[in-house]
């Protein structure tokens, strides 16, 4: 992935949905997006801009989502 397109997606943070749920926050091309952990797939660039803890979250999360 080139380096400019790196730089058109920034991770603002997290929301809490009334759900109890986990959205993740980016500011893409302008525009604020909120994408849910299932949904990062489908938004390039997304997962390598979170912090290395929001990664950490995800992958306990798919560990345990493993045992079920």
């Amino acid at each position: 992935m080139s380096e400019e397109f790196r730089k058109m997606i920034k991770y603002l943070g997290t929301k809490k949905t009334d759900h109890g749920g986990t959205l993740y926050v980016f500011l893409i091309n302008g525009q604020e997006k909120h994408v849910s952990e299932s949904a990062l797939k489908q938004y390039p660039g997304c997962y390598e801009a979170l912090p290395e803890s929001a990664k950490a979250r995800i992958a306990a999360n798919r560990k345990w989502l493993q045992k079920l």
